[in-house]
């Protein structure tokens, strides 16, 4: 099993970028999948992006397409999320989450490990 931590966050105007980071120690890090998840206030956790353990597959929610992008570097043991074209909505805090199946993708339940979160804001 590995841990995911995550980190990038922060405050950014509308229309800037972020990119957030999750690191996860193990030497089977390449065997799984990861996904991001986000969280706004008075919101359910939702699936923003996830890339399968080989870096070939990757998923986007309807609402990020084109402005985000997932990938990968097995060889550091971290998975980025680029985030650019930021709009207010997209403000949450933000959750990677491991799959062992090394699939990814959207269904929760599929996810065994979750780090802590980092907080994103867009400001208007």
């Amino acid at each position: 099993q590995v841990q995911p931590v995550e980190s990038g966050g922060g405050l950014v105007q509308a229309g800037g970028s972020l990119r957030l980071s999750c690191a996860a120690s193990g030497r089977t890090f390449s065997s799984y999948g990861i996904g991001w998840f986000r969280q706004a206030p008075g919101k359910e956790r939702e699936f923003v992006a996830s890339i399968n353990g080989g870096g070939g597959l990757k998923r986007y929610t309807d609402s990020v397409k084109g402005r985000f992008t997932i990938s990968r570097d097995n060889a550091k043991n971290t998975v980025s999320l680029q985030m650019d074209s930021l709009k207010p909505e997209d403000t949450a805090v933000y959750y990677c989450a491991t799959d062992p199946s090394g699939i990814g993708g959207s269904r929760y339940v599929r996810y065994e490990s979750w780090g802590q979160g980092t907080q994103v804001t867009v400001s208007v």
